[in-house]
């Protein structure tokens, strides 16, 4: 079913203001609840040093957020809400969906320094990492913000988070008539065997290639959606990527799996490559 209650990331910054517009769109689309979230970061040591400047730190945010909220209400069929709490925005912004039980979280890319970055910043990754639902991460300015998305691309590769990524989509596609495409990226030969390539083992790795794509059309076609197929070989980020950027896709929907080990506030490498170079929203659905 459509998000009806999402939270947004917000901290005044461009990237978040874009969160906010796109939020709004699925909002007026769903009749959506939205509720900002601005979190105050302030450590024991800044403190003590200067105590009363943690107030200030917090009625700058709440300012932030009625001004938002009265520039951008008369947008909504309902009004928007917002919460300011003190703490590190990847722990309260998933704290405090948790707490409202929300189903969506949306915010920009704000955490990072510059998008060409291999690892995102503490507050992007780790709240994907610690959500308990959908986050939508949008790259877009202001102006072009609209909630509408025609041509949506689904990574694939038969997984139980990709399945529920390709259910996802038959939502979004439903309410903005989007055009979907499901990718499925064979690794790079020489990654996945060390022997010598022959014709019959390429024929078999065609074979399970199009059995994996097929898997994906039939969860899209019992969802209501007729989705086309792409089969690309090579690194799954690039392709993800280049195929994203060769469609002119405007949102790319993936599952939550790739991240694991001890240190969870970097995430999986294919997840977080696209999310840092992909050029269009990305929505990771866990």
């Amino acid at each position: 079913m459509p998000y009806k209650n999402i939270l947004v990331g917000y901290d005044d910054s461009p990237y978040s203001r874009a969160a906010l517009l796109e939020t709004i769109s699925w909002a007026k689309a769903h009749g959506s609840r939205v509720t900002l979230v601005h979190a105050v970061f302030f450590d024991s040591e800044e403190f003590s040093i200067s105590p009363g400047q943690i107030e200030k730190r917090l009625e700058k945010g709440r300012a932030a957020c009625e001004l938002a909220v009265e520039g951008y209400s008369v947008e909504c069929d309902t009004d928007i809400e917002y919460l300011v709490r003190e703490g590190e925005p990847r722990d309260v912004i998933p704290a405090v969906a948790r707490e409202m039980e929300a189903d969506l979280i949306a915010m920009g890319t704000y955490g990072r320094k510059g998008l060409r970055r291999m690892i995102m910043g503490s507050v992007t990754s780790g709240v994907i990492i610690n959500s308990p639902c959908d986050v939508l991460v949008v790259k877009k300015r202001c102006e072009e913000c609209t909630g509408e998305y025609n041509r949506i691309l689904v990574p694939y590769d038969d997984s139980e988070p990709s399945k529920r990524a390709v259910g996802k989509v038959a939502d979004i596609a439903d309410a903005d008539r989007g055009a979907v495409t499901i990718i499925y990226v064979v690794p790079r030969y020489e990654e996945m065997v060390e022997f010598f390539r022959t014709s019959s083992i390429q024929e078999r790795i065609g074979e399970e290639a199009r059995k994996v794509v097929l898997a994906g059309e039939r969860i899209a076609y019992e969802k209501g959606i007729t989705a086309s197929t792409v089969v690309e070989q090579g690194n799954v980020a690039d392709k993800i990527i280049e195929t994203a950027k060769g469609l002119e896709s405007d949102l790319i929907v993936m599952g939550s799996h790739g991240w694991h080990g001890i240190d969870k506030a970097i995430l999986g490498s294919t997840t977080e490559r696209v999310i840092v170079h992909a050029s269009v929203p990305v929505l990771v659905v866990r």
